[in-house]
């Protein structure tokens, strides 16, 4: 689950056919992180047959900072076949989702809609829960 290079990252988006592939750019020490992490642990097992997660540490594999503007203690993106899959959370940044889930089931949701969107190859999907009066930027 945790990658330590950024070439280790690229190989998981890049070899998973089949699964979306979740990654959590952050620090395991950080508060949202780690509320987000026990979730990510919690669902790992009931979605493995169609997600695959990742933890990545933002200060040692800075290679993506730049590139998906992680500027957020706690950042979590979806892929599938090496494209970046977008959600509409309804907070305007459809890009990463940057707060924590709690909630397992919500978080199972999301996931399966994102799979299922990205395999009749939607770009954007949209989140079965509305952020937008909780997650406002």
């Amino acid at each position: 689950m945790n990658n330590s290079t950024g070439w280790q990252v690229d190989q998981a988006i890049l070899s998973e056919d089949d699964r979306v592939v979740v990654i959590r750019f952050g620090h395991d020490w950080d508060p949202t992180c780690m509320v987000m992490d026990e979730t990510l642990y919690s669902v790992a097992e009931k979605t493995k047959n169609f997600a695959v997660y990742y933890l990545v540490d933002i200060t040692q594999v800075p290679d993506f900072n730049k590139m998906y503007e992680l500027y957020d203690p706690c950042t979590v993106m979806f892929f599938f076949r090496n494209k970046h899959i977008m959600v509409d959370l309804g907070t305007g940044n459809n890009n990463k989702i940057v707060w924590s889930i709690e909630d397992k089931q919500e978080m199972i949701d999301l996931v399966e809609t994102v799979y299922r969107g990205a395999r009749k190859g939607r770009g954007l999907v949209v989140s079965p829960k509305d952020y937008s009066t909780k997650y406002k930027y």
